[in-house]
């Protein structure tokens, strides 16, 4: 079976060593599906960082009306699409084809690109700061090197090396991307890949600035992690992963923005759990099992306090993670991986009241609810706050308000944080529990479950190593997920007409610029103060 092309300087091509590929299975049967593709050798790699830094300057340049009119263009491909689009993912990922793909997962990859072209056009990642006084004017701007881009499993769509946040974010700051898809849906994003190409071309931006490259070695993706050439890396993935390409992006001094685990911990307060604990167990099991369990938002430890109330919820939940059929996960690594956490969990202390056990066809893991009280917890705190990815979640039983602030104050670096009040204001007494539970988090939510991630310029889908590898930036809301793959320029004393157009004295676009600590956009008068 002949291997599909890569998208490589501008064109499909076979692959420079084809010797070795694979196929996408469906995680349903564990049966393999679809046309055959390359695994990449190290000429490919090559061929692809090449091209890619030959269009960095190119595409740098470009006027910003060209990178929105492609970002909005490709958004509405994706969208003129979307039957194709929601087929292969269903068929790779086993994800519901309506109710999650089509009509959640498909739009909001379209207006990820649409509100990245909104922040193009008012140059809102760009933040133009103005010194009359001083003589000086700032941005964020171009890296004017390519951004190497790795797509989870857990998205085809909404977060694909091709298509999703990171993506959107490298282009809208004008750099190219080289996409190195995830190989549990190789089709989805060729056919993405595919869309992004003629968007580029009817944009007249470079056609090499996406490179689509479907799977290579670990040894030859650390090695071109550390390539100086590249600008910056995107991952989304497991902490093993991100880490070990971190560290090879941190010896070439290349900044590489990872998002790995969370267990996303939710605190369910005593006068929560009193006024609806059974409300709180569905709303809990819903959260848990949506997706099978494999999202990054998923409510992987719950304290729940050890009185008659938390007894009832956990009896409650038992019985629904129970009568829930296997979910199906994305590929017998997710199935392996997710065996030897529930395993870990076990060893150190954790007993099992639901689940925990694979099943058949294909990569099928039964909703799986784990217990450990918090004295045992803190004893070995580091071990048992280990992600599952898939539909599994570990309560934690505390004795007093005491034990779960040592709890919280014991807790890693997380995406999300939860915490469930009463509606008669009985839980209060608790606000020291967000005070130590805030810094762990990058978005601490209150009396609803932290699955899913709303795309807004006011989400921080990031957190506190190691749930990230920064504090400081979020993978999902434009204009700041853009600024991560950008580089701050200033100008000392430089004439008018050498400086990019946001930084001028005349304003004829109307751009909101910080102009001697006051946010203006109209003209400045040369050679005068700009203070108000």
């Amino acid at each position: 079976m002949a291997a599909q092309s890569l998208l490589i300087a501008g064109e499909w091509r076979a692959a420079c060593e084809s010797s070795e590929c694979f196929r996408a299975v469906d995680p349903a049967t564990g049966e393999a599906i679809g046309p055959a593709f390359p695994v990449s050798g190290e000429s490919d790699l090559e061929a692809a960082l090449a091209s890619a830094c030959a269009a960095a300057g190119e595409l740098a340049a470009a006027p910003p009306s060209r990178i929105a009119d492609f970002l909005d263009g490709y958004a509405q491909a994706i969208d003129e699409d979307a039957k194709t689009l929601v087929a292969l993912a269903h068929a790779e990922t086993a994800l519901p084809a309506e109710t999650r793909l089509a009509a959640v997962e498909l739009p909001r990859t379209s207006r990820q690109l649409r509100l990245a072209a909104q922040a193009v056009r008012s140059f809102a990642w760009t933040q133009p700061v103005i010194d009359t006084t001083a003589g000086l004017r700032a941005h964020y701007a171009p890296l004017h090197k390519p951004v190497l881009i790795f797509g989870p499993n857990n998205f085809p769509l909404a977060f694909n090396a091709v298509a999703g946040s990171d993506f959107a974010s490298a282009i809208a700051a004008r750099n190219p991307v080289i996409a190195k898809a995830h190989p549990s849906h190789p089709a989805t994003s060729q056919r993405l890949a595919e869309l992004a190409h003629r968007a580029l071309l009817q944009a007249g931006l470079p056609a090499a600035s996406v490179q689509l490259l479907y799977h290579f070695s670990q040894h030859l993706g650390l090695r071109l992690a550390g390539d100086a050439r590249l600008g910056a890396i995107g991952f989304t993935g497991s902490r093993n992963g991100g880490l070990a390409l971190k560290a090879a992006a941190d010896r070439a001094g290349i900044p590489a923005y990872m998002e790995m685990s969370s267990v996303n911990p939710v605190f369910l307060l005593p006068g929560a759990l009193a006024e609806r604990g059974a409300a709180l167990a569905q709303e809990f099991f819903t959260s848990c099992t949506m997706g099978s369990g494999q999202f990054c938002t998923n409510p992987g430890l719950v304290v729940v306090p050890d009185d008659a109330a938390g007894d009832a919820f956990v009896t409650a939940a038992i019985g629904l993670f129970n009568a829930a059929p296997p979910g199906v996960l994305f590929s017998r690594g997710v199935l392996e991986q997710l065996d030897q956490a529930v395993t870990a969990l076990r060893d150190w202390g954790a007993t099992c009241l639901a689940g925990g056990t694979s099943a058949g066809p294909g990569y099928r893991y039964r909703p799986t609810l784990l217990q450990v009280s918090a004295r045992a917890f803190l004893k070995h705190p580091a071990k048992l706050q280990r992600e599952a990815f898939g539909p599994a979640s570990l309560l934690v039983r505390t004795r007093d308000a005491d034990e779960m602030l040592a709890l919280a104050a014991s807790l890693e670096g997380n995406l999300t944080g939860t915490l469930y009040g009463a509606t008669d204001g009985s839980d209060d007494g608790m606000a020291n529990l967000a005070r130590v539970l805030r810094p762990r988090v990058g978005r601490l939510v209150a009396n609803r479950m932290p699955t899913g991630v709303a795309v807004s310029a006011a989400m921080n889908h990031g957190g506190p190593y190691p749930s990230t590898s920064h504090p400081g930036f979020t993978a999902v809301g434009m204009p700041a997920a853009i600024r991560r793959f950008t580089a701050l320029h200033c100008y000392d004393n430089v004439a008018d007409a050498l400086l990019p157009p946001e930084l001028r004295d005349r304003n004829p676009g109307g751009v909101a610029r910080q102009v001697d600590g006051h946010w203006r956009n109209d003209d400045l008068d040369p050679g005068r103060s700009a203070a108000p």
